[in-house]
C-alpha cells in the first residue's frame, strides 16, 4: 500500500492497481483551500523565484479561462504589476518572469511588454523573452528582444505545438548558444490535456531533449516542473551534462497526480532551481516554500536551489 496526498483528500491504492492517468488533464483538477504565508520564512536565503508568469491583461483572462475549462482554477488573478508586487513584497528577492506566445506575429508585441514591466522594477525582476517557432524573422524577434534587456527565452511545447529536433528551432538555438541566452523551455510530456491542439507524448520527452543539448554544449537550457512526468531520465540527464537545469514549479507541490513522490535530495541539487508557476497556482503562492521548509537540506543545497543556481542559470546582476 501506499498513500498518495492529493488536493485536500487522502487517496490509499494498492500499487498493483492504482493507476495513473495517461494525461494529467483528462479533467480539471480541483481547487486547493490551503492557508498561506505571509512572508519568506526569516531563516533562508534570498530567494529568488525562477517561474513566474506575466502576460498582458487580455491574454491572462484568456489563459485563466482555458484552465477554468480545462486545468484548475487559478487562485491568484492578478495583473502583471500585481503580481510582481505581491512576491516581491512577500519576502521574494528577484524573479524571473516568462512568457509565450500562443501564435504566430505576436512575439514582437509581448517582448516589448515584458520589457516595459520589468524597467519598473530595476534589478528585481529578469524577463525572458518569446518566440513563436518556425515564424518569419525569428532571429531579428529575438535580437530586438535582447537589445531590450530580455535576459532570454521562454518555450512551451505544449502549447506552442514545436518539436525541438526540428529544422525550426536550429534558429533559436544557434542565436541563443552565441549570445549566451538561457532557454526556459516547457518539453515536459505533462501535465497534458486533450484540449491541446497537439500531443506533447509526439513531441516532448528526454531523449529528444538530450540530442538538444548534446548538439549545443554551450546552450543552456531549463525544463520545468522537474520534466514531469519522467523525472528519472531527467535526473540522469542533469548527471550527465552540465548544461541542463531543472525548475520545481509544481512538483513538489503535491497536487498534481504522479505516480512517485519525488526525491530532490538524490539529484544533482546544483542543477534545480525553485519556482512556483505563480499566478497560474490553484493553492498558496507559498506551498513549495513550505515543502522546503519542512526538510532538512543543507545550508549550501538550500542557498543553491532557492537563489544561486538562478543567479547562475540566468546571468543575474543585481547592481
Amino acid at each position: 500500500m501506499y498513500v498518495l496526498t492529493l488536493h485536500s483528500f487522502l487517496y490509499v491504492a494498492d500499487r498493483q492497481n492504482f493507476e495513473i492517468p495517461d494525461q494529467m488533464l483528462k479533467t480539471p483538477l480541483p481547487a486547493l483551500n490551503d492557508i498561506e504565508g505571509h512572508k519568506i520564512p526569516s531563516s533562508f536565503p534570498l530567494v529568488v523565484d525562477s517561474h513566474v508568469h506575466i502576460f498582458p491583461e487580455g491574454i491572462f483572462k484568456a489563459i485563466w479561462d482555458w484552465f477554468d475549462k480545462y486545468g484548475w482554477p487559478i487562485r491568484y488573478r492578478l495583473t502583471s504589476l500585481d503580481v510582481l508586487n505581491y512576491l516581491l513584497s512577500r519576502g521574494v528577492s528577484h524573479i524571473v518572469a516568462l512568457q509565450y506566445a500562443h501564435k504566430s506575429g505576436t512575439a514582437r508585441e509581448l517582448n516589448s511588454y515584458m520589457a516595459e514591466i520589468c524597467q519598473k522594477f530595476p534589478n528585481r525582476v529578469t524577463g525572458m523573452a518569446t518566440v513563436f517557432p518556425g515564424e518569419r524573422e525569428s532571429e531579428s524577434i529575438l535580437k530586438e528582444a535582447f537589445k531590450m534587456g530580455l535576459k532570454g527565452v521562454k518555450l512551451h511545447a505544449h502549447v506552442q505545438c514545436f518539436d525541438m529536433n526540428s529544422e525550426n528551432m536550429d534558429t533559436i538555438f544557434d542565436l541563443c548558444s552565441s549570445e549566451d541566452k538561457p532557454i526556459v523551455m516547457h518539453v515536459g510530456r505533462e501535465p497534458k490535456s486533450p484540449a491541446y491542439k497537439c500531443d506533447p507524448y509526439l513531441l516532448c520527452n528526454a531523449k529528444k531533449l538530450e540530442k538538444v543539448i548534446r548538439n549545443y554544449p554551450k546552450l543552456k537550457i531549463c525544463v520545468p516542473h522537474l520534466g514531469v512526468d519522467e523525472y528519472l531520465p531527467y535526473k540522469r540527464l542533469i548527471e550527465k551534462y552540465d548544461n541542463l537545469w531543472l525548475d520545481t514549479a509544481m512538483a513538489l507541490a503535491d497536487y498534481l497526480p504522479i505516480k512517485n513522490p519525488v526525491e530532490l535530495d538524490d539529484m544533482r541539487l546544483d542543477r534545480i532551481m525553485y519556482g512556483s508557476d505563480f499566478p497560474n497556482i490553484p493553492y498558496a503562492w507559498d506551498r513549495e516554500i513550505k515543502w522546503f521548509k519542512e526538510r532538512k537540506f543543507s545550508d549550501e543545497s538550500i542557498e543553491q536551489i532557492l537563489g544561486k543556481n538562478a543567479f547562475d542559470f540566468f546571468n543575474i546582476k543585481t547592481n
